[in-house]
């Protein structure tokens, strides 16, 4: 694997006002190591504000509004956690527009924490297996998914989709697992779409 192995990779990091800090900076910080080209999407107007421990955080600057995103136009996606991020999210009919293409196009998504749940949004968890926060699990089972329950198991890898639980100590392996993942994501996405020109 080269040193840059997502370069000129676009990446979704959908989020709102209230999502947990950490694991979109963490998660925004690799992929510019990588080599991506991560962009904060949002319903927010121009910035958006962080939760940090047990307060509100920093603002972020928003790169597009949620309304005008296509999956079309980004390789992967990042659905960093945040109670107050998700349930606005969840809210959001573009939020379950975006993540319903990027899964039925089979590109790389990474989920952590609450943010798991808005794969249950979308509704593209029926066979998929999951984990995360233990507090979306009934509805995540809900939405078709299997939970994935095992003792010290922080993240479940279901072809190009990563999901993980959110304690903070959890997020450095979920960074590093995410690039891998991605990687494989993009080769794969590679190999499907020359399938498809062979085949035209």
């Amino acid at each position: 694997m080269t040193d840059q192995p997502l370069a000129g990779k676009a990446v979704a990091i959908l989020i709102a006002n209230g999502f947990e800090e950490v694991e979109m900076t963490e998660a925004q910080r690799a992929l510019l190591r990588a080599g991506a080209a991560p962009k904060i999407i949002s319903p927010e107007q121009g910035l958006v504000n962080g939760w940090h421990g047990t307060s509100w955080g920093h603002y972020f600057p928003t790169d597009k509004q949620i309304g005008e995103v296509l999956a079309a136009d980004f390789d992967l996606l990042v659905l960093p956690g945040g109670e107050r991020s998700v349930t606005k999210l969840a809210a959001n009919p573009h939020t379950r527009r975006i993540i319903g293409s990027f899964m039925d196009a089979g590109k790389g998504v990474a989920a952590i924490n609450h943010g798991v749940q808005l794969l249950a949004v979308a509704q593209r968890l029926k066979g998929r297996t999951v984990t995360g926060n233990e507090a979306i699990r009934e509805t995540v089972e809900a939405a078709g998914a299997t939970w994935v329950a095992e003792e010290g198991q922080n993240m479940n890898i279901d072809r190009q989709l990563l999901t993980a639980r959110g304690p903070e100590e959890v997020v450095p392996e979920f960074i590093e697992t995410m690039l891998r993942v991605f990687a494989d994501a993009i080769e794969y996405r590679r190999q499907l779409l020359a399938e498809k020109a062979a085949a035209a």
